[in-house]
């Protein structure tokens, strides 16, 4: 895996300059599936991707950047670690974590070195959408912050809660009866006219909240062929072995 990428797309036109975000993802699949995410969001650019610590470190010292979308588990050293020698090399960039652990010492640690957001995996693009756009409310009312009340105004960006975006059409309800219908078919997997009916929703809907969570990264579809006619598309639920 190369060390750096520095390929990344801008953002042209009047306004603020865009908040430029360097992806640190071992991973190239999931680093290309985040420097996509992040160029779909209003106001932000990828100035570079890095798949080591090491690759992250000369990616920050030949281009400016604002924002790391950091994975935590990178293979030369935990991403935590990264960050500490970032500032103790004074480097100041603003650091999104991306991690499946849920241990909260790591959280703590993470807040003390300047995180100011966790993204837990797997995740869907509207997830990453909300915590981009609070980074972009947060840096904006600390640049005008002159009080208590501005301050706390900016902080507030980064921690009130926000529902996930749905589709338009999908409610939490089906999708959550969906996803247990699911989870329930364990390894064997389900159709969507089945998902439906077990979950007492018409196909079209199952198959919608199915392709979604497939979106999300937490379930996967494969070809199920029966003796004749065209194969149907089996759904499985896969976000507990990730």
């Amino acid at each position: 895996m190369s060390g750096a990428d520095m390929s990344g797309a801008g953002v042209s036109g009047a306004g603020p300059p865009a908040i430029r975000v360097a992806v640190v993802e071992d991973d190239p699949l999931a680093a290309e599936a985040h420097r996509r995410y992040v160029e779909r969001v209003p106001g932000f650019t990828v100035c570079g991707t890095a798949h080591t610590a090491a690759g992250a470190r000369r990616l920050l010292e030949t281009t400016p950047v604002d924002l790391l979308l950091l994975d935590l588990h990178l293979p030369d050293g935990h991403g935590l670690r990264l960050v500490r020698s970032l500032r103790a090399a004074g480097h100041h960039a603003d650091v999104i974590a991306v991690t499946s652990a849920r241990d909260l010492a790591v959280v703590r640690e993470g807040v003390s070195l300047g995180v100011v957001q966790y993204v837990l995996k797997p995740f869907a693009f509207a997830t990453l959408r909300d915590r981009l756009l609070r980074y972009a409310e947060f840096r904006a009312a600390v640049g005008e912050a002159g009080g208590q009340e501005e301050v706390d105004r900016a902080l507030s960006a980064l921690r009130s809660p926000r529902p996930a975006v749905l589709p338009k059409g999908m409610s939490e309800p089906t999708l959550a009866a969906i996803t247990r219908v699911l989870r329930d078919a364990a390894r064997e997997g389900l159709t969507a006219a089945a998902a439906g009916e077990a979950a007492g929703v018409s196909r079209i809907t199952a198959r919608r909240c199915l392709e979604h969570l497939v979106d999300a990264g937490r379930a996967e579809r494969h070809p199920r062929y029966g003796h004749v006619g065209r194969p149907e598309l089996c759904y499985r639920w896969v976000a507990e072995h990730r």
